[in-house]
């Protein structure tokens, strides 16, 4: 290695991972900012939340590392164009191309190791991401009740407007649904004041409801009896619900019984789930098309009648041949057949988009592990060049062009992947857009950073506008002197 390339990529390595350390602790502030509601008041010891933000951090990295190339590239070149030490190398005959040649060898090292990062890394910490932050949400319960939202707990979901008293053990306003064992919830419990008795400790919770009322949906067996809604409602001065903790303060946080997320999965465990839903959804898709066609009875019709010679004067129809009260039962019956039709067709469109929603998202998910790094060249060879023409090192304008350009490249990729989630566009597009429309201005700058040229042609837009001026002078001076 040459001594130029070894200043150039000692300066890079320098300004990379301190720009890169800062970057990455702001991001995880705002983690912190994002989860305080899961961490706070839990009960939680630093090496549980230590945890945490050590499995949120690999998240962080592909928002991360290409800003952070973006901006140490401005920068660095930037530095070096402020100091003239880039016209000490033209002056020897160094060209742009051959100051970026060992800083591009890097940057590809850097895009593999990126590659593999979120093919390997990222797909484990998320795997313990979402694990811990399921078991942290059911440890300590009791502490869960906050004010104005319901809260799951156990059996029931609790819902309060106001706590009060030392240990905010005084509710206001209580509302209770609680859960049956089907899934629904058929019970309602309603009461102007409650209380909290118990420690949090305790594995039994008692709350004690005052002047309220309970009401209970029955389900009949008999299903026409179901269309009257019947239900059962009585009021109480006092209630007792004993909540029994024991299942949730015993918590594992090592537990790990959740894996299903897209975000967990490497590449070819990504190719394997694509494959497979999308034949799911194609068999689903058949399954319900033929039974759509069997029940509208096309299947069974005969069509061996002959046309007849002549044509019919008045158009009749089939209803016609019956009398009133047949034809208004057939009329009803055929209605209520369209009907429940319909309703089926919305209901399968409703989880078909559902299915293909998440089709798109593990594409999504796949495409992500490529775009990083190639990303992180493209940002290179958009940053280098922009910081040899600004000619501006530090942290001033670098930062704001940096944030602007990233910003830019980032949010196309946001909205481009929101649309392909709902099928508006294909996830491939939608997750290279935001690398595609960088890479032209990468060329861009790379060729006008070569040939000593400005950031834009001012010239050749103020050129006419000088010669349009130039000419109306002329014009009235010739005609001043007539």
């Amino acid at each position: 290695m040459k001594i130029l390339d070894r200043y150039i990529l000692t300066s890079f390595l320098k300004t990379f991972f301190s720009v890169f350390i800062i970057l990455m602790f702001i991001f995880v502030l705002q983690t912190i900012w994002l989860y305080i509601g899961e961490l706070a008041g839990k009960d939680l010891d630093a090496e549980v939340i230590f945890k945490f933000l050590l499995y949120f951090s690999p998240k962080l990295v592909p928002l991360v590392l290409p800003l952070t190339i973006l901006l140490t590239s401005i920068m660095v070149f930037g530095s070096l164009a402020e100091n003239y030490e880039f016209a000490a190398m033209k002056s020897s005959g160094i060209s742009l191309q051959r100051a970026m040649g060992g800083l591009t060898i890097f940057i590809v090292f850097v895009s593999l190791v990126a590659f593999f990062f979120a093919n390997n890394v990222i797909p484990a910490a998320e795997f313990k991401s979402i694990n811990l932050r399921k078991n942290i949400a059911q440890l300590k319960p009791a502490m869960a009740i906050t004010e104005g939202t319901f809260n799951d707990i156990g059996e029931f979901n609790i819902k309060v407007d106001k706590k009060s008293g030392e240990n905010d053990q005084y509710l206001d306003n209580v509302i209770i649904h609680q859960k049956t064992a089907n899934g629904g919830n058929t019970t309602v419990i309603k009461a102007e004041e409650g209380e909290l008795v118990g420690s949090t400790d305790s594995e039994v919770l008692s709350l004690i409801l005052k002047k309220g009322n309970y009401y209970d949906e029955i389900q009949p067996s008999d299903y026409r009896k179901r269309k009257r809604k019947p239900f059962t409602k009585s009021y109480f001065d006092e209630y007792v619900i004993n909540i029994d903790l024991s299942e949730f303060n015993n918590v594992d946080l090592e537990e790990e019984s959740y894996s299903s997320a897209h975000g967990m999965l490497r590449i070819g465990e990504l190719s394997k789930s694509i494959d497979s839903f999308s034949r799911n959804y194609n068999t689903q898709m058949h399954i319900f098309k033929d039974n759509m066609v069997a029940r509208s009875g096309i299947p069974a019709l005969t069509l061996d009648s002959n046309p007849r010679d002549t044509v019919m004067e008045k158009q009749e129809s089939i209803i016609d041949y019956f009398n009133a009260s047949d034809a208004a039962q057939i009329a009803s019956r055929a209605m209520g057949s369209v009907n429940t039709v319909k309703a089926q067709l919305d209901m399968k469109t409703q989880e078909f988009r559902l299915n293909i929603k998440q089709i798109n998202k593990f594409e999504i998910a796949l495409h992500e592990k490529y775009v990083l790094s190639i990303a992180c060249i493209v940002l290179f060879f958009v940053g280098a060049p922009l910081g040899a023409i600004i000619r501006k090192g530090g942290l001033g304008l670098p930062i704001v062009v940096a944030i602007l350009i990233f910003l830019t490249y980032h949010f196309i990729g946001i909205f481009a992947k929101n649309s392909a989630e709902d099928g508006s566009i294909s996830p491939f597009i939608a997750t290279w857009i935001s690398t595609w429309i960088m890479l032209p201005l990468g060329v861009f700058l790379t060729y006008r950073a070569t040939t000593d040229q400005g950031l834009f042609i001012f010239d050749s837009i103020l050129d006419p506008i000088r010669n349009l001026f130039k000419k109306g002078a002329g014009k009235l001076r010739k005609s001043g002197s007539e």
